[in-house]
C-alpha cells in the first residue's frame, strides 16, 4: 500500500458543507477518465466495464466529437436488464461541442456540477473524451473547488490499437514519425496525431493495448515493452481483447490524478507552450436514406476511406427491408457493422455517419460518395 505523503489527505474522502451550513464526512465520488486515439476501443471497453459492473450505479459523459452522437446511442445499450450497471437516460451526459479540453468551463464543469447536486448522485462517473482531446486539461478541471470538494479522478486510463501501433502510427520514435511523412503526402512535417499520442501516454495511470489479438504474441510482448518505456514510471501496461478488461483493474484505482497533474506535461507544456489547436482535423456528419443492402453500403465506406485521408467514420445505418439497426464503424483499412437494436416503429429509417479526418478532405467528395 502506498503512504500519502504528509498533509493530504485520503483522496476518496471530504469534508462537504450542506445547504444548512453543516459540516459533514462524505465520501468523493471516484472519476475515471478513458482517452485513446480514435477507433482505440474506448466505447467497447465502456460498455464491458458496465455490463460486468454489479449493479454499481454509473453515470457517463461522452464527449463525442461530431454532429451525432453516435458512441452515446452505442453506451445507452447498456440500459437494459442485461447490464450490470445501474444506468438511466439520464445518467448519459453527451458534450458534443467538440473536444471536451477546450471546453472545460463552457460545458465539462457545468456538468460536474449537475451530477454533485443530484439527490441520487452516482457511485462512479466514467469520462469517455474524444479521440482528439488533451487529457491533462481535463485532469486540471478537477482542482476547480466545487468539483474537488466532491469528485476525484480515480484513473486515467489510456487505451492503445495493437494493430495500429503495430503498424508505426502515432509512434513516439521519431525515424518511424520521419518515414511516415515520407510514405504520405498528406501528413504534415510534425505530426499532431503522434504528439497527441504521447499526451495520451504521459497522463495514463493506466495504458490498455487493446485488439492484442489482432497481432502475434511477438508483436504484442514488443508493444507492452514500448509502452511501458514511454508512460511514467509505475504506470500499468496490460493487454486485452475487445476491451474486455476486469472493472476490479481499472476502476477503484484511488490515484487521485487531480493532484498529480503536474507529473503530466503535455507536448506544448513540455516545449513552453501553453495552448494546442485541432486546425488539422476536419468533422462532418452525412445524413442519408435507406440503403439497398449492407454490402454496398460497406464498399462505399471502404472506398471513402481508402481515397480520403479520413481518420476515423461511425455511426448508424437503415438498410432497406431490414429491421434494426447497422452500427458502422471504421479505422483505417478496417471497416465493422453489426445489427446493434431493432428500429422503432416511429423512428425515421435514416443513415447517420459521422466522418473524422485530416484538414483538406474534401467534404463534397465523400458526401456523394456516401449518398449525402
Amino acid at each position: 500500500m502506498a503512504l500519502l505523503a504528509p498533509g493530504r489527505r485520503p483522496p476518496v474522502l471530504d469534508l462537504l458543507i450542506g445547504n444548512t451550513g453543516e459540516v459533514s464526512m462524505q465520501r468523493r465520488i471516484p472519476a475515471t477518465v478513458i482517452t485513446g486515439f480514435l477507433g482505440a476501443g474506448k466505447t467497447t471497453l465502456i460498455r464491458h466495464l458496465l455490463e460486468n459492473a454489479n449493479g454499481r450505479r454509473i453515470a457517463l459523459i461522452v464527449n463525442e466529437f461530431g454532429d451525432v452522437g453516435v458512441d452515446g446511442e452505442l453506451l445507452q445499450g447498456c440500459g437494459d436488464a442485461s447490464c450490470g450497471a445501474e444506468v438511466g437516460a439520464e445518467d448519459i451526459v453527451e458534450l458534443a461541442n467538440g473536444c471536451i479540453c477546450c471546453t472545460v468551463a463552457d460545458e465539462f464543469i457545468p456538468t460536474m456540477t449537475k451530477l454533485l447536486r443530484r439527490a441520487r448522485r452516482p457511485d462512479h462517473i466514467v469520462i469517455e473524451t474524444s479521440g482528439l482531446a488533451l487529457p491533462q486539461p481535463l485532469i486540471r478541471a478537477f482542482n476547480w473547488p466545487e468539483i474537488r470538494a466532491g469528485i476525484t479522478v480515480d484513473g486515467v486510463i489510456t487505451v492503445v490499437d495493437a494493430p495500429a501501433l503495430a503498424a508505426g502510427q502515432f509512434a513516439a520514435d521519431p525515424a518511424k514519425v520521419e518515414a511516415l511523412r515520407k510514405a504520405d503526402v498528406n501528413l504534415d512535417h510534425e505530426s499532431p496525431l503522434h504528439e497527441l499520442f504521447e499526451d495520451q501516454l504521459r497522463a495514463a495511470d493506466m495504458v490498455v493495448l487493446n485488439k492484442a489479438d489482432l497481432v502475434d504474441e511477438a508483436t504484442r510482448a514488443a508493444l507492452l515493452e514500448r509502452i511501458r518505456a514511454e508512460a511514467r514510471a509505475g504506470v500499468r501496461v496490460i493487454a486485452c481483447e475487445h476491451g474486455r478488461v476486469d472493472p476490479a483493474v481499472v476502476l477503484g484505482m484511488g490515484a487521485g490524478a487531480e493532484d498529480d497533474v503536474d507529473n503530466r506535461p503535455t507536448h506544448h507544456e513540455l516545449e513552453g507552450e501553453d495552448d494546442h489547436d485541432h486546425d488539422e482535423f476536419i468533422s462532418f456528419a452525412v445524413t442519408s436514406g435507406e440503403w439497398n443492402d449492407r454490402e454496398a453500403l460497406l464498399s462505399a465506406i471502404e472506398e471513402v476511406v481508402r481515397e480520403h485521408p479520413v481518420l476515423r467514420l461511425k455511426g448508424f445505418a437503415a438498410l432497406r427491408g431490414k429491421p434494426a439497426r447497422l452500427a458502422v464503424q471504421a479505422v483505417g483499412p478496417r471497416v465493422e457493422a453489426w445489427f446493434d437494436r431493432p428500429l422503432g416503429a416511429e423512428e425515421r429509417r435514416e443513415t447517420k455517419l459521422v466522418v473524422i479526418g485530416l484538414k483538406g478532405l474534401d467534404e463534397e467528395a465523400v458526401r456523394r460518395a456516401l449518398g449525402g
